[in-house]
């Protein structure tokens, strides 16, 4: 029997949240709706989850000894990683004393590092994968490529959103996709993976959820992205029913092997009826923000009824629906957005803003929904109302 507390006395429900962006900022919300008192941990003042949560902290989470602090100070009922960039060590010794990681403190530790998570989809679980090489340094990065071939996709062991991923397509694109990956990891410079590139059709994530009552997977999510970082998805992603079983197989074995409960974003690529893994986060998926609009309980909501412990019925699908992500260029601590009362003019449009604090470069500050007859229309009305937005950088 789930039990929860009151917020902000002795008996509360505690949900600490390490990781407080845009996805964080949902998990919240949801959370709080069930009375959860939440506490948002983030490298940055003023994160999206900071913005709603009861109280926050701004640390280095690649720090074990900081991180350690804030969790012993609060003494959360669950730790919540939302985010790759986690001293995920200090997550197993803390599991180990008796904290609830979400969804396991070894689930944290292996899809935080593509070297960790690929050697045990391919090398232990035998599930079918990009071919793929590692390397420490310059030297053995080009002996890397040497032996993949081009094209080929490099990334560092641990980033998020595309940071760091490029595509080698000829030799002279060699040297950029290492500076690259030495740039866009989150620990800073360091080991990359080298990636045979996969000719598919299409891209999914199988939003999977693991849960008191078993594992659940939803309608199959296709996307678009752009050096890695999504730009736009859809759901349903049509697929033939072999390749869904596929991805239905895939997807149990490496949410078992990983562990808990909670949501996972299971991505993998579909070339007819062949699927392919690629990676997996133990968490919501950005491509997922289509569930916000798609469905009656969104990924954030299964996300919170299963790290609570509480029962994932059967999920009501409302039809075709898309997301475009809102990425703002410029380098600025104040973005103003306008014109949304025509964004929101059509039937069966919504925008989320994110209310990030900074840009420096690009950056995702939101993101429109549409849910229309078919998912090419939903696409098509996205797409319209994105180009009725207004951004300013101030």
């Amino acid at each position: 029997m789930t039990r929860i507390g009151t917020p902000l006395t002795p008996s509360a429900t505690k949900a600490l949240l390490c990781g407080s962006g845009e996805l964080g900022k949902e998990v919240a919300l949801e959370l709080q709706r069930y009375g959860v008192e939440v506490i948002a941990v983030d490298r940055y003042q003023n994160a999206p989850a900071m913005q709603v949560a009861h109280r926050s902290y701004v640390i280095n989470m690649l720090d074990a000894d900081a991180l350690k602090e804030v969790i012993l100070k609060e003494q959360p009922t669950v730790i919540i990683p939302e985010v790759e960039a986690i001293a995920t060590p200090a997550l197993i010794q803390l599991e180990q004393q008796g904290f609830h990681v979400i969804p396991t403190a070894k689930a944290a530790f292996l899809t935080m590092n593509r070297e960790a998570i690929r050697r045990l989809a391919a090398e232990e679980l035998h599930l079918p994968t990009a071919t793929y090489r590692f390397a420490d340094n310059y030297g053995q990065f080009i002996s890397a490529v040497k032996e993949i071939g081009i094209p080929c996709v490099v990334k560092p062991i641990m980033s998020s959103s595309g940071h760091g991923q490029s595509v080698v397509k000829t030799e002279a694109d060699i040297d950029i996709a290492w500076h690259c990956s030495q740039e866009g990891g989150r620990a800073g410079a360091g080991r990359v993976i080298v990636e045979g590139f996969v000719n598919f059709d299409y891209e999914i994530t199988l939003l999977t959820v693991r849960h008191s009552g078993g594992t659940t997977m939803l309608r199959p999510i296709g996307h678009h992205q752009v050096n890695g970082d999504y730009r736009e998805s859809w759901q349903p992603q049509q697929m033939s029913s072999i390749a869904l079983q596929k991805a239905h197989d895939i997807a149990l074995a490496i949410t078992d092997a990983l562990g808990g409960y909670g949501i996972f974003g299971v991505e993998m690529f579909v070339c007819g009826d062949n699927v392919i893994f690629s990676e997996v986060s133990p968490r919501p998926h950005d491509t997922g923000m289509v569930t916000m609009i798609s469905q009656d309980l969104s990924e954030f909501a299964i996300h919170a009824r299963a790290v609570l412990g509480l029962p994932v019925p059967e999920i009501f699908f409302r039809g075709p629906s898309a997301s475009k992500a809102i990425v703002v260029e410029g380098n600025t601590t104040e973005v103003v957005f306008s014109n949304i009362d025509a964004v929101l003019e059509e039937e069966g449009v919504q925008i989320r803003l994110f209310g990030k604090p900074k840009i420096e470069g690009h950056r995702r500050m939101g993101v429109i929904l549409a849910t229309a007859d078919t998912v090419e229309h939903a696409l098509e009305k996205a797409e319209r109302a994105y180009k009725k937005l207004d951004i300013k950088c101030l």
